[in-house]
C-alpha cells in the first residue's frame, strides 16, 4: 500500500510542477509581448521585464523543472508593430531536458 501511495504522490507532484511550468511560460510570454508592444522594442533579457520603472513581472520565476532561473530564450525578428525598433526575445522555454510522463513531450518544447 505504501508503494502505491508513494507512486501516486510522486505523480501528483510532477503534475503540479507541469501546471506551474505552463502557467509561468504563459505569464512570461504575455509579459514579453506586452513589453514589446509598449516599448516598441523587444526585451534583450528576461531581467528587462522586471525593471522597477515599468515592471511587467515582479520577478523572473524559478523554473519548476530545474529549480533555477535558467530559462532558455529565443531571439528573433518578430515585429509586433510598425514602429518596433529592434529585435530581441520572442519566446521562452524551460531549460529542462526532461519529458512529461503524462504526454511524453519534452519540457523544453513547451
Amino acid at each position: 500500500m505504501i508503494g502505491i501511495a508513494a507512486a501516486r504522490y510522486d505523480l501528483s507532484v510532477q503534475r503540479a510542477r507541469e501546471a506551474t511550468l505552463k502557467t509561468d511560460l504563459t505569464v512570461m510570454r504575455q509579459a514579453i509581448d506586452n513589453y514589446t508592444l509598449d516599448k516598441e522594442a523587444a526585451p534583450q533579457s528576461l531581467d528587462d521585464l522586471v525593471n522597477p520603472q515599468a515592471p511587467y513581472l515582479r520577478e523572473v520565476p524559478t523554473d519548476p523543472m530545474t529549480h533555477q532561473k535558467d530559462w532558455h530564450t529565443d531571439t528573433g525578428d518578430l515585429v509586433m508593430s510598425p514602429d518596433q525598433t529592434n529585435n530581441g526575445i520572442v519566446d521562452v522555454h524551460s531549460s529542462s531536458t526532461g519529458t512529461s510522463r503524462t504526454d511524453g513531450t519534452a519540457y523544453n518544447t513547451w
